[in-house]
């Protein structure tokens, strides 16, 4: 892809994961920033991004603080274990430079405010060995298809798009399984292994499937949590 395409990649795939708004950020070779704050990411100045890019300028941005986002940001993860973490829990593995760790956005079930982002992201940062430094829940990250001047210039890549990453319950996810249960599985194993409360998992599932399973319901999200909950627990550890 060229570097446009990166751009748009990254910021689609925060679309996906319902994030509207962002904050822009350059940081000049002199240190001085330069900000453009609750942006709608359609309307970003990314032409002037490039261009103070272009002149020795980083680029960085967010999600909008201010606001409750249902993502969560992890820095310097080992680029293998973070396109596994995106690929299983449907998330965005950026690369920052060749010999440095990646940029990891993974979403949560539900919107999460500036403090619990935070939390969710200590906890993350513990399970996963990332930068227990850039778990305050506004932390910035690199803007792909820029470059990082801080690495010499090298392009700053998407490697793991947002989206679905569903896995057939049983079958050690060789085959996608497009059922309701399937789906609903996959979901499940995807917001475990992305740190999400069991509980409030169990809630959401319940909330989907109540309206296809009836009064077996609760049965159904408890015995689907149990089993998700052994799965993740034998991958991690």
């Amino acid at each position: 892809m060229r570097a446009a395409e990166h751009t748009e990649a990254m910021l689609m795939a925060w679309k996906s994961l319902e994030v509207t708004r962002a904050d822009l950020a350059v940081r000049r070779r002199d240190g001085a920033m330069l900000w453009q704050r609750d942006r709608l990411i359609e309307v970003l100045p990314l032409a002037w991004a490039r261009a103070e890019n272009a002149h020795g300028a980083d680029i960085y941005i967010r999600p909008a603080r201010g606001h409750a986002w249902a993502v969560v940001f992890l820095d310097d993860v080992p680029e293998a274990f973070a396109l596994e973490v995106a690929g299983t829990n449907g998330g965005l593995a950026i690369r920052t430079s060749p010999e440095g760790g990646c940029h990891l956005w993974l979403p949560t079930s539900c919107p999460l405010d500036e403090a619990d982002r935070s939390r969710r992201q200590k906890w993350l940062a513990q399970q996963l060995g990332a930068d227990p430094a850039s778990t305050s829940g506004e932390h910035l990250g690199r803007l792909a298809g820029f470059r990082n001047w801080k690495r010499g210039g090298c392009w700053v890549n998407v490697l793991a798009p947002a989206g679905p990453a569903t896995e057939a319950q049983g079958t050690g996810g060789s085959m996608p399984d497009r059922s309701p249960s399937g789906q609903e599985w996959g979901w499940t194993c995807r917001m475990l292994e992305g740190g999400v409360d069991p509980e409030m998992v169990y809630e959401a599932l319940l909330a989907k499937a109540k309206g296809r399973r009836g009064e077996d319901a609760e049965r159904y999200a408890r015995r689907t949590l149990e089993k998700a909950t052994e799965k993740v627990r034998k991958r991690i550890g």
